[in-house]
């Protein structure tokens, strides 16, 4: 005899499937400057272009991220309204956040740049690829922690995940590469990277960060003081 599916165990999947896919809607409508823009030129040519666009994206990410907290921990507030207010709660820092982030990076592929094919090359390229691996990570983690705490200090934020990005860096090295999976899959199906494969990938990408911070996010509690 073949069992039946439950009707909850039913209606959990058609949940997920319906979460994934107004995930990717908003993800992509709230990163519409920069998905036209890496549709329409080169990516080598009009690196500038994306260094100054990308921030922009970092609202559209936390309100992402702020999706799939509320959808792990069985949370009823509706997509729209968890995006839409995430988005408000964490415009400000999170671009502010994405710009210093992106700034970093780009004097560090400058750098490596001017650096490449020189005899210090060989000293000098290993430590700007740990710092721009190190940066990547810490921005990521960054986001993830303005979803949550939209109050929380940029510098704190900054010292935090710094120093979680390495001490998890196992899951700091996962979830890098499984944004850059997604960033391959765009390249050579972006209706399938932004339809369907973005927010399954996302979610592992936030699973872990969440994972890293969970230190810094759920501080143990205190101890009841004896009687």
């Amino acid at each position: 005899m073949i069992p039946r599916p439950r009707h909850d165990t039913i209606a959990a999947v058609f949940d997920g499937v319906y979460t994934a896919l107004v995930t990717n809607i908003m993800l992509v409508l709230g990163c519409l400057p920069l998905v036209a823009l890496a549709l329409t030129t080169d990516a080598a040519r009009a690196w500038p272009l994306y260094a100054l666009t990308a921030p922009l994206c970092a609202p559209s990410l936390c309100g992402v991220f702020a999706i799939m907290s509320n959808y792990s921990s069985g949370g009823t507030r509706g997509l729209l309204r968890t995006f839409g207010g995430t988005w408000r709660a964490t415009a400000r820092r999170a671009i502010l956040w994405a710009f210093a982030a992106t700034a970093v990076l780009v004097v560090l592929v400058v750098d490596a740049s001017a650096w490449w094919g020189h005899r210090m090359g060989a000293l000098t390229l290993p430590i700007l690829a740990v710092l721009t691996v190190l940066t990547a990570a810490t921005a990521l983690l960054g986001l993830v922690t303005i979803a949550e705490r939209p109050a929380a200090r940029l510098r704190d934020v900054a010292r935090v995940c710094t120093y979680l990005a390495m001490r998890r860096w196992y899951l700091t090295a996962a979830s890098l590469l499984v944004l850059a999976l997604l960033a391959q899959l765009f390249v050579a199906r972006p209706a399938l990277a932004l339809g369907v494969a973005a927010a399954p990938l996302l979610y592992v990408v936030w699973s872990n960060s969440r994972y890293s911070l969970r230190a810094a996010l759920d501080p143990p509690a205190a101890a009841a003081p004896s009687t």
